[in-house]
């Protein structure tokens, strides 16, 4: 499923963070997901969560389960 997507290191995902380059994208997982476009995440901070890292350790901490990445493009994986 995730094959096919590029990968990017950690810090190409940091300066995706609403502020340092437009795109707002989060990683779960080791997926990265584009979460640009929703009204939750503007400028790039959701609650206390920021974008431009994985959030793989605070999703237990969520009102919402992992179901919610349904609704975004994965865009890319975390390079190791």
């Amino acid at each position: 499923m995730t094959d096919h997507l590029p990968h990017y290191t950690r810090s190409q995902l940091a300066l995706r963070n609403g502020q340092d380059k437009p795109q707002v994208w989060v990683a779960y997982q080791g997926v990265i997901y584009d979460v640009t476009e929703s009204r939750l995440w503007r400028n790039g901070k959701h609650y206390e969560h920021w974008a431009g890292q994985d959030l793989t350790h605070e999703l237990k901490d969520a009102p919402h389960t992992v179901s919610v990445f349904a609704r975004f493009k994965a865009v890319g994986v975390i390079a190791n």
